[in-house]
């Protein structure tokens, strides 16, 4: 399906991409409209990164089509890059350089000439609040100030397409809020932008639609009210202070509804659907937990989050960086093959935002 002026600025049909035997992405569908920000959500391994990787022309598709303001990714490449931006989840900057010198390097990748270069740098640090660190060599920011550095990187060509792969991975509250307000800056100047997360407080407070892919696939689509909306109803959570009681306490909610608890064995967190039985489910909840002599902190009905989405979408949780390592959630279904996605979709993760503007033909003229 051809893209005409007013279609999406992004649209995936039918996207494919394997590595040996491991099926990183099986026909994935979606559409971004001009001027959104999607968020693409979903655990390590699910296929987020390898399909920003093909849409911004760094591995080629096994199958399907995608294109960027028409333009097909594969059959006109050049066309594609000189009109995006990339930050991936590693900062592609050269830490020896300065901050000034980063940029003014990126600008002539993309062939935007010396003067051109030498204006634009000081333009995004001031941008970026990075102008008093502007000489200093990237290796002595923060991890903020680098991600801050590398989305200004991605910027230099004044791209009308911006892909965002993770970008505040790592981040100190106070940084990740910093880059939320840069990214609704750029949406706000008119950016359309795909935005790959873990977290899903992210994907709520910046997405004006989002997608979640598990294993390769789209598995639901949609705002986050109307994802939220799929859970049916509230949900019931408490916590148990005594490990050991954990399965009792499981044992006390099952059968309140029709919906599985999920359980989070290393915060003791239980959680489960009730509908809109909201009131009656608490106070039966309190009786049974009672008579199961089971002590818990927390206990509350409130309305679902996308994390709760996504538990009853796949019966696992969006595992988010920095979680405690084994940290598991217990539900429907395990995600057993998450390995083996993972390693495709760490597949050549090195530098993406140089290798794009490296490119032939990757300067955008007159910016």
């Amino acid at each position: 399906m051809a893209v005409t002026g007013t279609g999406p600025a992004i649209l995936v049909e039918g996207l494919h991409k394997s590595f040996g035997d491991v099926h990183a992405l099986r026909g994935v569908d979606f559409a971004v409209p001009a001027g959104t920000v999607l968020g693409m959500l979903g655990p390590n391994g699910a296929g987020k990164t390898t399909a920003v990787k093909i849409l911004t022309t760094l591995l080629l598709p096994d199958a399907g089509t995608a294109q960027v303001e028409g333009h097909d990714v594969v059959r006109d490449a050049d066309a594609v890059r000189r009109r995006i931006g990339l930050a991936g989840q590693s900062a592609a900057i050269q830490e020896e350089l300065t901050g000034r010198e980063n940029l003014e390097i990126m600008a002539r990748l993309y062939h935007l000439g010396r003067k051109v270069a030498r204006q634009r740098a000081p333009e995004l640090l001031a941008r970026f609040d990075l102008e008093d660190a502007a000489d200093r060599p990237a290796k002595t920011y923060s991890g903020g100030m680098q991600r801050r550095l590398d989305l200004a990187a991605s910027l230099v060509a004044s791209p009308s397409v911006l892909f965002l792969d993770e970008p505040t991975t790592g981040l100190d509250p106070r940084s990740r809020l910093g880059m939320w307000a840069i990214i609704r800056e750029l949406v706000a100047g008119g950016t359309t932008l795909l935005l790959t997360t873990q977290y899903l407080d992210e994907a709520d407070a910046l997405a004006d639609q989002i997608v979640v892919i598990d294993h390769g696939q789209v598995i639901a689509a949609g705002t986050a009210e109307q994802l939220k909306d799929r859970v049916g109803g509230d949900v019931l959570e408490f916590s148990v202070p005594e490990r050991r009681r954990l399965a009792d306490a499981v044992g006390a909610v099952s059968g309140l509804t029709d919906t599985e608890p999920h359980v989070d064995d290393v915060s003791g967190r239980v959680a489960v659907g009730v509908g809109d039985r909201g009131s009656e489910a608490l106070v039966e909840a309190v009786r049974r937990l009672d008579a199961a002599g089971v002590t818990t902190d927390g206990l509350a009905v409130r309305r679902p989050s996308l994390d709760d989405v996504f538990l009853a979408l796949t019966g696992h949780a969006a595992e988010q960086d920095g979680a405690a390592p084994g940290r598991r959630r217990r539900g429907r279904r395990d995600a057993g093959t998450a390995g083996a996605d993972s390693a495709a979709d760490s597949a050549g993760q090195d530098s993406a935002g140089q290798d794009l503007a490296g490119q032939d033909s990757a300067g955008k003229d007159g910016s």
